[in-house]
């Protein structure tokens, strides 16, 4: 069995409907799609070596299943930039976290000030579509999004990053540099092959995508499954 279906079978069977943080970036990473580069520990000792593994500056997040909003619980710590900063944030999420679980997640910190946002939801009529908008913290204020149901191709990718009222955060503004829109193009594919392949996907949420640079990474996301059949 391949890795992507074991994170979604692994899930089922432990009643779940939802996969983690860090399991739903490595299940994207396995279709291709660019993420973080992050270490999932538990204890002290392999938080310190995973510190140093991905080095300083660090975002450090407490990571479960059951965590689906970590910034309104208090549960992210971003521009962690030495040991100090780093063992206060890890004693301060293990001590937040009700869950049982109480892993936490030691991640790089990339820098880009355009958030876009990326997902799939599988509509009872029309099946898995494919969403493209404006991402961070105010998506579901600004709803500046386009949709378009699945599978598509390059062409309708394109147009659907040029529908938005922001698309020009796209093209190089500011001394940025235009976003990789090949790049971008194919997450937007991969992620409607994603819901054309796996039925019990019922939605994907990549959110913050960030420019990092022209490159998009994806640095936080969430996959949530339907419930097992009877």
């Amino acid at each position: 069995m391949d890795q992507k279906r074991e994170l979604i079978d692994k899930a089922l069977r432990e009643g779940r409907t939802t996969l983690s943080e860090y399991e739903s970036k490595k299940f994207l990473n396995a279709y291709g799609i660019p993420v973080t580069r992050e270490i999932l520990v538990r204890e002290h000792r392999e938080f310190m070596n995973a510190v140093s593994e991905i080095g300083y500056p660090l975002v450090i997040k407490g990571c479960s299943s059951t965590l689906a909003h970590k910034t309104e619980k208090g549960l992210v710590r971003v521009d962690i930039r030495n040991d100090r900063e780093a063992n206060a944030a890890f004693e301060d999420l293990v001590a937040r976290m009700n869950d049982s679980e109480k892993a936490i997640l030691v991640q790089e910190m990339i820098k880009g000030s355009r958030e876009l946002v990326v997902g799939m939801t599988r509509d009872d009529q029309f099946g898995p579509c494919v969403m493209f908008g404006l991402g961070g913290i105010f998506t579901e204020v600004l709803r500046d999004i386009s949709f378009r149901v699945a599978p598509i191709e390059k062409r309708d990718a394109m147009e659907m990053t040029r529908e938005i009222k922001a698309h020009k955060i796209l093209d190089g503004i500011r001394g940025m540099p235009p976003a990789d829109m090949d790049k971008l193009c194919d997450i937007l594919i991969t992620v409607g092959h994603i819901g054309m392949q796996n039925e019990s996907i019922k939605e994907i949420d990549i959110n913050p995508l960030i420019l990092s640079g022209s490159a998009p990474i994806a640095v936080d996301a969430l996959v949530v499954l339907n419930p097992p059949r009877e």
